[in-house]
């Protein structure tokens, strides 16, 4: 393929692409790549995904359960790591003799 002629595709498809950033589904390729992966991505890289024929635009409905799974696995993720940082403080069974001990060293202090 003739680079001008590549990068002109490029051009035109990302002054196509409204969003800074696209949900695009993969295709699968001889290489390994799966088909039907969705991921997120600049609309430059969108574009070059596009006439490199690796992905195609997500439609609405596809990017719309995208960025809700994204959103709930966040959610998930703050949910685990406020649950990680909960601290505990641990008291003593005797708690009411050291309470009573304090009393004792306040009144002496008086």
């Amino acid at each position: 393929m003739n680079l001008k002629v590549y990068f002109q595709k490029v051009r035109e498809i990302e002054m196509n692409l409204l969003e800074p950033s696209v949900v695009m589904v993969s295709h699968e390729s001889p290489d390994g790549g799966k088909a039907g992966v969705r991921t997120e991505v600049p609309r430059e890289i969108a574009a070059k995904m596009i006439v490199e024929g690796r992905a195609r635009v997500a439609s609405a409905e596809e990017a719309s359960e995208f960025h809700h799974v994204k959103s709930e696995a966040k959610r998930l993720a703050d949910q685990e790591a406020a649950a990680n940082r909960m601290q505990v403080t641990v008291v003593p069974a005797d708690f009411r003799n050291l309470r009573d001990m304090r009393g004792l060293k306040e009144a002496a202090d008086k």
